[in-house]
């Protein structure tokens, strides 16, 4: 398949209006009717991440944006005035004026999406989850916890039944905390899951180009980056090497058990805007062709459930057959950001099969994970209005 055939039908080897009735179906099947949208808030509006979520959230057909927060020094601005704003396009006319509040959890939201700087995230988000908030989260700091899942929602959506466990060790009501993964991770594991299931996984290696846009803002310095390749990006490789094991590991009902997977990675930071580029070897428990491993990656395709979210793709993964594809410049918007795109699958000499993949990092790697991450969410009914919830404590109250 070519690419630009694939970015005709992001979402499926089918008629764009036809994939739209049989969603329409999907949804009405999995999700209740929504009478009113969700209402979103976003810790760390202003940064790369947070403005992608606000972008994301514009036209959003399940969630309204109603709280931005971010630091002290743009609490209490308009988010128009407090934000930087660096993507394409104007700033969405829903939150222009909506006021920067701090990192109080006393938000006027069912639910945050938290883009906060490490530095801050870890307590901020235990104080949101513990006021009885659910959590999305982009940041780093609760990816390994042992109760909180991290989360590719076609990779491993089973892992949400920790959720009741988190709450009750947590000691959270309805507030609870899922993760997205590292944004080098996320694509990665996306290829990996198909061929796990299939034939097995037993070694990977991959090496990562990985764009500036993943450093934020205002980022690596121009002299360091312009004309060069810098071989270290801090605590990437060790986030690729142990998150994919729990990605790609169960829930037994207790705990995450890690997948056991030997995993080696090599971290780079590339002269590019936007997209990270791997490549990837990968060692097979059981014998497969070429043929057969791509097959697995083309024909890999999530189940109604998750076909009925808004940001899914159902088939997420888009193989190319250029020899000289993907490439960040034309590829990287592949499936509005979310597909993860795959090139030059061929023997490996040392293990048995290498290929080139390509991800969104601020989309399929941050802010469009997130979204993704809340509509499952909401989907499987871990929401609630809190709204109903204080009409509810009023009421007993009264009585």
């Amino acid at each position: 398949m070519s690419l630009d055939s694939a970015q005709q039908d992001s979402k499926g080897n089918m008629p764009l209006n036809q994939k739209a009735d049989d969603d329409k179906a999907l949804l009405s099947h999995f999700v209740r009717p929504l009478e009113k949208k969700w209402r979103a808030g976003i810790l760390g509006a202003t940064g790369l991440v947070g403005q992608r979520i606000v972008k994301l959230l514009s036209n959003h057909p399940w969630f309204e944006l109603t709280e931005v927060a971010a630091s002290e020094r743009s609490s209490g601005k308009r988010y128009a005035e407090a934000v930087r704003w660096h993507l394409d396009g104007a700033i969405p006319e829903n939150a222009r004026d909506l006021i920067v509040k701090g990192l109080d959890p006393t938000l006027d939201c069912d639910f945050v999406f938290s883009a906060l700087d490490s530095s801050v995230a870890g307590t901020a988000e235990e104080d949101f989850a513990r006021a009885g908030y659910p959590v999305v989260s982009n940041s780093k700091n609760h990816r390994m916890d042992a109760y909180v899942p991290l989360l590719i929602p076609e990779v491993n959506a089973a892992h949400l039944e920790a959720i009741p466990i988190q709450q009750k060790k947590c000691g959270y009501d309805h507030g609870f905390i899922v993760t997205n993964p590292n944004c080098s991770t996320a694509g990665l594991v996306l290829v990996l899951k198909p061929l796990a299931d299939a034939f097995g996984l037993e070694k990977v290696f991959v090496v990562t180009l990985q764009a500036v846009s993943g450093a934020g803002y205002p980022g690596v310095a121009t002299l360091d980056i312009q004309g060069n390749v810098i071989p270290f990006i801090s605590g990437e490789e060790e986030k690729m090497e142990t998150e994919p094991q729990k990605l790609l590991g169960k829930w037994d009902g207790s705990r995450f058990v890690d997948a056991g997977v030997g995993l080696t990675a090599h971290c780079n930071r590339v002269p590019v805007l936007d997209g990270h580029l791997e490549c990837v070897s990968i060692g097979l428990k059981k014998i497969a062709s070429l043929r057969e491993v791509q097959e697995a990656l083309r024909t890999f395709e999530v189940d109604a459930e998750l076909a009925a979210l808004p940001s899914a793709l159902r088939h997420p993964i888009v193989v190319v057959d250029e020899e000289n594809r993907p490439q960040p410049r034309r590829d990287v918007d592949a499936g509005a950001g979310m597909a993860a795109v795959v090139g030059r699958v061929r023997e490996c000499p040392l293990l048995d099969v290498k290929l080139t993949l390509l991800s969104h990092n601020l989309v399929r790697g941050a802010a469009g994970a997130g979204v993704m991450n809340a509509e499952l969410l909401a989907a499987r009914g871990f929401f609630k209005s809190r709204v109903d919830q204080s009409q509810s404590v009023e009421e007993s109250v009264s009585k």
